[in-house]
């Protein structure tokens, strides 16, 4: 009895243990993170709940919301208690929920705002506008709009609900299809985005592929067995709605480093008498003047010796040719022969 007790709540503890995931139907941000996920969500939260707080005011959450007036009936507070009993789950829900999306260096913020692409869109637009770092591990935010399951029927049902807002317009806005799978094999490239295409010529013929500076990315997300959807905006503009990109992108290329009294590395090999004869595989050297300098230039100097004299030999000379020249620069390098030894060979 003992055993099964404990084995019992053995398997109630794992229940209890699991995490919340990426489910069809919900709504949030993808965020990409380098390795370090703990401190990619602390990040992510503080940059969502700033610019949250700007754009819809601070999060209500139900412990601010539970304070009753003094002279409140019995009747009332008693219903009141039950209703929130019955709502307890949805509730306790915070404007933003890290949960686990099934790939690695991913991480899904479910968000409870009925349009989470206005709010990353002001997030990297303002942060494109500053040019300032607000986050280390946070790389790309891509706005969740509609998760559905990764088969291509629902994945064409989904697109002819969403697509009619964003392309029944007078302006025909031009569009580019993004597709990107992690942990799914089922989902083919080749099959997505004609479909998707064809269900934007159904709402709107006159829109046309664009794939450099479109209107409009649809952008599609398969990790698993969940395909998230979402049309956005200035997506190549944002450089892919990539944080690091967009700060970076702006800056000038970092020039190479000088040292002052630092004079640029000579020759390795200087030869006063530079007379070189090419015999049928053979080579002489006439004697000259050898100075030693740093040893990284010497292999500049017979990578150019050899590309240049050897050119027409065939590949089997060039090659034991090279090998020969590299051993006797070494070997002069270190004092061991002289060109004068060199010559005989």
């Amino acid at each position: 009895m003992a055993d099964r007790k404990r084995k019992k709540g053995y398997w109630q503890g794992a229940r209890k243990r699991r995490r919340m995931c990426l489910e069809i139907g919900m709504k949030g941000v993808l965020v990409t993170c380098n390795k370090n996920e703990k401190a990619c969500i602390r990040e992510a939260y503080n940059l969502l709940n700033e610019y949250a707080d700007e754009l819809h005011g601070p999060e209500i959450t139900a412990s601010d919301s539970g304070s009753e007036p003094e002279g409140e009936d019995i009747e009332a507070a008693l219903a009141k208690e039950v209703a929130q009993m019955k709502n307890k789950a949805g509730k306790n829900k915070r404007r933003f929920q890290a949960m686990d999306s099934g790939a690695n260096n991913v991480i899904f913020i479910q968000s409870q705002l009925e349009s989470p692409d206005k709010l990353v869109h002001h997030i990297l637009d303002d942060i494109n506008t500053s040019k300032k770092f607000k986050t280390r591990n946070v790389l790309r935010m891509i706005p969740v709009m509609s998760a559905c399951k990764a088969y291509l029927e629902n994945v064409k049902k989904s697109a002819e609900e969403m697509f009619p807002k964003f392309f029944s317009v007078s302006d025909n806005p031009s569009y580019a299809i993004v597709f990107k799978t992690r942990n799914n094999g089922t989902m083919k490239r080749d099959e997505v985005i004609p479909a998707l295409a064809g269900v934007v010529s159904e709402v709107n013929p006159a829109c046309r592929v664009n794939l450099n500076e479109p209107d409009l990315a649809i952008v599609i997300e398969v990790i698993r067995n969940v395909c998230c959807m979402s049309v956005l905006k200035d997506y190549f503009n944002l450089k892919k709605y990539n944080i690091h990109s967009i700060v970076e992108g702006t800056k000038d290329d970092p020039k190479p480093r000088e040292v002052k009294g630092q004079e640029p590395p000579k020759g390795d090999l200087e030869v006063e008498n530079k007379a070189v004869h090419e015999g049928q595989g053979n080579v002489t050297v006439q004697e000259s003047k050898v100075r030693s300098l740093p040893r990284v230039t010497l292999k500049l100097k017979i990578k150019q010796f050899t590309r240049v004299k050897v050119m027409s030999q065939c590949k089997s000379q060039r090659l034991k040719l090279k090998l020969q020249v590299k051993t006797w620069g070494i070997n002069m390098k270190m004092g061991l022969i002289t060109t004068s030894q060199v010559q005989r060979l």
